[in-house]
């Protein structure tokens, strides 16, 4: 697997595959309707996002955003083609996102998580630190964790 800086030319494949992504857990068209515009990655977007994919064989199979800059950062996105959930490219695409945090100089990020990934993020080492309500569907909670990103 190759782990690599997205070009801008992938925005809309990186927006479609976010959708599959969450359409994994699933949820109905109407609600991945509305979340296709928070899921979605901007060529113009891409460098100051610092999206990054992985790729087997030249196929892009998982991304992620880690967005902001010292102190803390959010990492924006995170997603793993449908059929590769659980084949270990989550935890390498995890595992580059917090070198990359420390490279950029950030002490945490945050992450606002698909509930269904929030034990994924746990496991990586995140704390819960509180919910947030989605701007998409009055009651419901997301939560909201914090990873601290240990020095070199």
């Amino acid at each position: 697997m190759r782990i690599r800086a997205a070009h801008p030319d992938e925005a809309g494949f990186l927006s479609d595959l976010a959708v599959r992504g969450k359409e994994y857990w699933g949820y109905d068209a109407d609600f991945l309707r509305d979340c296709r515009p928070q899921l979605a990655v901007w060529p113009d977007e891409v460098e100051s996002r610092r999206v990054t994919v992985a790729e087997v064989d030249g196929v892009v199979v998982g991304f992620y955003s880690l967005e902001g800059g010292p102190p803390a950062g959010v990492l924006g996105l995170m997603f793993v083609e449908p059929g590769r959930i659980r084949s270990g490219i989550g935890r390498r695409l995890w595992d580059h996102a917090v070198a990359t945090a420390r490279d950029a100089g950030l002490a945490e990020f945050t992450i606002d998580s698909e509930p269904f990934a929030e034990p994924f993020y746990l496991a990586m080492g995140a704390v819960w630190t509180g919910s947030i309500p989605s701007s998409l569907r009055p009651g419901r909670e997301l939560p909201h964790l914090t990873f601290t990103v240990a020095s070199g």
